[in-house]
């Protein structure tokens, strides 16, 4: 079997992009100026560990687009980051925050580290220098951070903390996913997964499926993939398999989800759940499903696994994570997809809630922020539906089409300075 052919996020994002102004009628010069970011921080910092020797990190920041406000993204702890994959998750953020009709443009961040392999001390030393470093680019009004994989609101209050002591006071509008005690909104932990659920049950009605007779398997257990297995099995839906890192585990009949999470919460992973047959991350992909959520991280479906996979829709919780050749093959199968940046965008909603309760220092309650959020999902979802139907397009380029639009209108009432 011949390997998967492999593209870098960029070349995947920049794809994306080019099929979608394919559709648009755009001045050439304006394009080229969409496609590349305003500016990109690389740092090399030291960090002292635990048994007294020095290790040297390296962390990035990007800036995409500023057009529409402040850049908004957030940052990722992972071996594997680097400048190419952060520059596309920052082009993805803008698209994302215009989609969803944010005053924001698209950021990203991250430091490549194994964040499993440092204890908390190391984790925030790391943390606090990472954030002073990029303190040259963050503040309330310019770039406002979140958490992103690897990353938790702990990891948020030690950067607005590191911000604030700089600035001389609190100000804790400058990240976004902090800890509720010193200003982080209600919903917020569970809005991606949230924002999930409402685009995939969406879709659903729109197929006329019906959560009682829908099958749903999701792939990574993280913040975002639990979260959306639980609502969409709180809908009625049956979730058959879930993976992690570890592995994954498959029952036909459907998993008990507080069971599932329960077990998760003692033993760390979802593999040795005992109601279930084990399974791999790539047989969760081609499970027997109505509705396969890929939650993990970018890249998973490939041209050798698509062909495989039996779901009708595909919601993208995470971001990227089908390659070129599996979103064709996918689409040529019929398959509908709920793109990334209209169905994991609870998490930067809910942040932009955040952000304007720390900016008037008053917040909303739980309901009122949920309330909120479907809305606007909702909204957006039937935008880019109505969109692809009119245009006869597929849902992901409906989806840039709609959002580019937006900030070309921005580019475009604002000027090029000089």
């Amino acid at each position: 079997m011949n390997e998967p052919r492999r593209y870098s996020a960029s070349d995947v994002a920049l794809a994306q992009f080019e099929r979608a102004v394919a559709h648009m009628q755009l001045d050439p010069d304006l394009v080229e100026y969409l496609r590349r970011p305003r500016r990109e921080l690389i740092v090399h910092f030291p960090v002292y560990m635990d048994d007294g020797r020095m290790a040297m990190y390296t962390g990035y920041r990007v800036h995409h687009s500023t057009v529409r406000g402040p850049t908004k993204g957030g940052i990722r702890y992972h071996p594997d980051v680097n400048l190419d994959e952060v520059r596309a998750l920052a082009m993805w953020m803008t698209w994302k925050n215009a989609l969803m009709n944010l005053p924001y443009g698209g950021a990203k961040g991250g430091v490549a580290v194994d964040p499993s392999q440092l204890s908390r001390n190391e984790l925030r030393r790391l943390t606090r220098r990472f954030a002073s470093e990029i303190s040259v680019l963050i503040s309330p009004e310019g770039d406002i951070p979140a958490p992103d994989v690897g990353t938790n609101p702990q990891v948020m209050a030690w950067i607005m903390d590191t911000y604030s002591v700089a600035q001389g006071h609190a100000t804790p509008a400058v990240v976004t996913g902090k800890p509720l005690s010193i200003g982080g909104s209600e919903g917020r932990t569970e809005a991606t997964g949230i924002g999930v659920m409402i685009t995939a049950t969406a879709m659903m009605e729109k197929l006329g499926m019906k959560p009682e007779t829908t099958r749903v398997a999701v792939q990574g257990f993280g913040n975002v993939g639990s979260v959306a297995a639980k609502k969409m099995w709180e809908r009625g839906c049956r979730v058959v398999a879930v993976s992690d890192v570890h592995g994954g585990i498959y029952n036909d009949r459907g998993l008990d989800l507080p069971k599932l999470l329960a077990h998760v919460a003692r033993t760390g992973t979802v593999g040795d759940f005992p109601e279930g047959d084990q399974i791999t991350n790539r047989e969760t992909l081609t499970a027997a499903c109505d509705v396969l959520i890929p939650a993990a991280l970018e890249g998973q479906i490939d041209e050798q696994v698509a062909p495989d996979i039996q779901a009708r829709i595909v919601a993208e919780g995470a971001n990227g994570p089908c390659t070129l050749e599996g979103e064709r093959i996918l689409l040529e199968k019929g398959v509908e997809f709920v793109p990334d940046i209209l169905c994991n965008a609870g998490g930067v909603t809910v942040s932009y809630f955040e952000w304007v309760q720390g900016l008037m220092s008053f917040f909303w309650t739980e309901s009122e922020i949920i309330t909120r959020l479907e809305r606007l999902m909702t909204e957006a979802f039937e935008q880019v539906w109505q969109a692809s139907r009119e245009q006869g397009i597929d849902m992901r380029t409906a989806a840039y089409t709609i959002a580019i639009q937006r900030v070309v209108d921005a580019v475009e009432a604002r000027g090029i300075y000089p």
